[in-house]
């Protein structure tokens, strides 16, 4: 009996001792760092306005449909698109015809919305939705298309609106890995913030 305890002690109190470490010390200051060392990231990379409201994540898509607005990717999570409570895709393959029929009219749209020729190419991103439905940039391709709609209901000149699309793209990370991309809420607040 006590060579079993000899035995059974010891790899219980290693249990022990690396479920505190593991599972207690180890978040604990992992999260207080990143805390003080990256705060804005730490807590989401939120936007808020001067007056203290939030108005959005960095990191999540969001909704615009005005004229004056950059629209974003279409979006596949939940009932109405951009839940985060509903992150997913719409899971419809190559082969799916309800893929297909959407495809069509969001094209037809987007070329009408944004004063396109019947033939002119539109940017994947511009009809399909992401993985999560909650990808925060558009190509700078779809944001080039989007300027002259949106400078001509902003009544400003597409110099502006393009200085603005240059100043909003997040680079590839190291230059190489990923694409540059164009978050559309910052691009949509400095819009916003030129009527200020």
């Amino acid at each position: 009996m006590k060579t079993i305890l000899s035995e059974i002690r010891p790899a219980i109190v290693s249990t022990l001792v690396l479920a505190v470490v593991c599972c207690g010390l180890y978040p604990l200051a992992v999260t207080g760092i990143s805390k003080v060392a990256f705060a804005d990231k730490a807590n989401g990379s939120l936007i808020v306005d001067k007056n203290g409201t939030l108005i959005g994540s960095e990191l999540l898509g969001q909704n615009f449909t005005g004229e004056g607005y950059f629209h974003p990717r279409p979006s596949a999570a939940g009932a109405n698109g951009y839940d985060s409570a509903s992150s997913s895709g719409s899971n419809l393959g190559p082969t799916s015809q309800k893929l297909a029929d959407q495809l069509k009219e969001r094209i037809a749209a987007y070329r009408t919305l944004n004063g396109l020729a019947e033939n002119q190419p539109v940017p994947a991103d511009a009809v399909t939705a992401s993985a999560s439905g909650l990808d925060p940039h558009i190509s700078l391709a779809n944001a080039e298309l989007q300027a002259a709609r949106v400078a001509k209901a902003r009544s400003l000149a597409p110099e502006k609106v393009k200085e603005l699309i240059v100043a909003n793209t997040d680079k590839a990370s190291l230059g190489l890995l990923g694409v540059d991309g164009v978050n559309v809420l910052k691009l949509n607040l400095a819009l916003d913030a030129l009527k200020e």
